[in-house]
């Protein structure tokens, strides 16, 4: 038996990657939480709307800001499955978010270590700590898995 404790609300966004990628979507998965309890959750919705800000993180920001009748997601958590792109890093910035959890870095537009870092940049008025790494490596294989299919289906 594995001592290795699984994230319950990553492995939530994993499925809810599962339910992007079945619909045609880039498998990316978003899970807000806030004391131990989901608020929001969302997967990406790019192609199905036709909206270049339809990322996961986005709507599940927008949906946590509804349920809670509030812009400031103070004392949230958002984990999403990839790492946060620039528009879904400042997102957090302005939503206050106070910590997001990632899976896997995204090197060509990942925007919370890999080519730059939103959530600690000096010059704006909030910051959020981030974790990457969780469940890195079933959120890698989702995406491959994806990638891999859509490439086969246009040769």
């Amino acid at each position: 038996m594995s001592d290795v404790t699984r994230d319950p609300f990553m492995l939530r966004a994993l499925e809810l990657a599962d339910q992007a990628a079945a619909l045609g979507e880039v498998p990316v998965g978003a899970v807000i939480v806030r004391e131990g309890k989901i608020l929001a959750e969302a997967h990406n919705l790019r192609e199905t709307a036709q909206d270049p800000t339809a990322h996961a993180e986005v709507i599940a920001i927008r949906r946590a800001a509804e349920l809670l009748g509030a812009w400031r997601l103070e004392g949230c958590t958002i984990y999403v499955t990839l790492e946060p792109c620039a528009m879904c890093a400042g997102a957090m910035v302005l939503a206050r978010v106070e910590r997001c959890v990632f899976g896997c870095s995204d090197p060509k537009g990942g925007f919370v270590g890999s080519l730059g870092d939103l959530s600690a940049w000096p010059g704006l008025n909030h910051r959020f700590a981030v974790s990457g790494g969780v469940e890195e490596e079933a959120c890698r294989e989702v995406l491959r898995t994806f990638f891999r299919s859509l490439r086969a289906s246009k040769s």
